[in-house]
């Protein structure tokens, strides 16, 4: 049994078993503990401002499924950085288990997304920081130019880049290995559209050339017709691929 005199705890004691059992992962003792402090106007007051405790009250809320208190939470006290991560995730998490239980069914990426903009992260819990593709602007910056120099990093660049973006190694490569892919794709579409023009120019003077020594109403080739349509087939082909964009 978890049992410790609270009366005589200072808040920035209670702030500290507070990060002692949120660290452990037990939730269970947490919450027993959240619910042994005591009630005083006084005290309420100072471990309301408190951002171990509050962050522990909003781990415990989402733990229980008491989703109301969780927003309640994150949306009117201000968090400092280093609790967003842990806190986003909670916000989140929240939301998709809310939808997927309104629907009846597991979310897919669409919903997830569907999700995320209808319930945006509050400002309490989030730097304004816009994202693109799940990775910040200035992230995705340092990434382009790093790519510029090297598109091939070897895996000390790559821990030196995590380190300077704050991603993981596994998240870089994957990053680089994504950007590679659309830079081929890229090159191999422009090749197709240039070879495409380029017999189209080639079909379109020789049809001249002969036309002059045709009589009217003639007959084009079948031959000549079914180049034509392979290469209309070929153009559609590509600005279709060219929507299909590999996310990092």
């Amino acid at each position: 049994m978890f049992q410790l005199p609270i009366l005589n705890f200072s808040p920035q004691q209670v702030a500290g078993v507070c990060e002692t059992l949120e660290e452990s992962g037990d939730i269970e003792r947490l919450g027993r503990f959240l619910w042994s402090l005591p009630v005083a106007p006084a005290a309420c007051e100072a471990l309301n401002k408190n951002e171990s405790v509050l962050r522990a009250r909003a781990i415990v809320a989402f733990h229980t499924g008491n989703y109301r208190e969780l927003y309640h939470i994150l949306e009117n006290h201000k968090f400092t950085k280093e609790s967003h991560a842990k806190l986003q995730a909670l916000w989140l998490e929240a939301h998709y288990q809310e939808a997927e239980k309104l629907r009846g069914r597991p979310l897919g990426p669409v919903d997830k997304y569907r999700v995320r903009k209808k319930f945006p992260l509050p400002r309490t819990i989030w730097d304004g920081e816009q994202k693109t593709h799940c990775f910040k602007e200035r992230t995705r910056h340092l990434l382009r130019e790093w790519y510029l120099q090297d598109p091939y990093p070897n895996p000390s660049k790559k821990r030196e880049l995590a380190q300077a973006t704050g991603l993981t190694p596994t998240q870089v490569g994957n990053w680089f290995k994504n950007r590679r892919q659309r830079d081929r794709a890229a090159a191999a579409k422009n090749r197709l559209q240039q070879q495409v023009l380029s017999q189209g120019s080639g079909r379109s003077l020789q049809t001249e050339e002969e036309s002059a020594g045709e009589p009217l109403g003639a007959v084009a080739s079948p031959a000549a017709s079914l180049s034509s349509k392979a290469a209309t087939s070929a153009i559609s082909i590509t600005s279709s691929d060219s929507e299909c964009d590999i996310r990092p």
